[in-house]
């Protein structure tokens, strides 16, 4: 099959790509360290270690994603191929919606949760930059945090499984799009221009 070039128009600015491609590496590195700090067996300076950082690259994700939502609000993304199923467009842009809500909303709730914590550990992003907590969660008294972050766990916990299914049926269609039907869906946010495929000269 020939693949045609794609014009401006019908790719994603370097901007989105680079805010694209930036919380993907994110979002595999923190779900790494996530599973990793649940189940590994790690001590407890590595994990504690392990912590901070997670911390750290969560509220990068949260600054990246809120970026990168702003940007989308004032930049018309490229048209999803015309062809495709109004169905298929819906269920892409609801995925949008949700993926945006989990990796805007999942910060959030670390945040809350490590704000609410009875142990009340300070978050120092990268070991540089201090960041407080939610001061009308973390002057709670400690029973009454005791008796809440179960619950903010569980959702902070949940809400990350959730991400991973979404981040990964985003992938299998993408790549579907891509090696199946053969459309521009996953180019559109490829970097660097692509010259079309000539086709082979059936006398060659």
């Amino acid at each position: 099959m020939s693949a045609k070039a794609i014009t401006p128009a019908e790719r994603y600015t370097a901007v989105a790509q680079a805010f694209h491609w930036l919380l993907a590496l994110a979002l595999i590195g923190i779900v790494i360290m996530g599973l990793a700090m649940a189940h590994a067996p790690l001590t407890p300076a590595t994990k504690f270690k392990l912590y901070q950082l997670h911390k750290s690259v969560g509220i990068t994700i949260l600054a990246l994603a809120v970026l990168r939502l702003l940007w989308r609000l004032t930049h018309r993304p490229p048209p999803l191929p015309a062809d495709m199923p109004a169905l298929e467009k819906a269920g892409a842009h609801g995925a949008h919606v949700v993926l945006y809500g989990l990796m805007i909303g999942l910060p959030l709730v670390g945040w809350a949760l490590v704000s609410i914590s009875p142990f009340n550990l300070p978050t120092v992003l990268y070991g540089i930059l201090p960041w407080p907590h939610i001061s009308a969660l973390s002057s709670l008294p400690r029973a009454t945090k005791a008796a809440w972050e179960p619950t903010v766990a569980f959702v902070h916990a949940y809400g990350a499984y959730l991400l991973i299914a979404l981040v990964g049926v985003h992938v299998l269609a993408a790549l579907r799009h891509h090696f199946i039907i053969g459309d521009d869906t996953l180019r559109r946010m490829l970097p660097g221009r692509r010259r079309p495929i000539m086709p082979r000269n059936p006398a060659e």
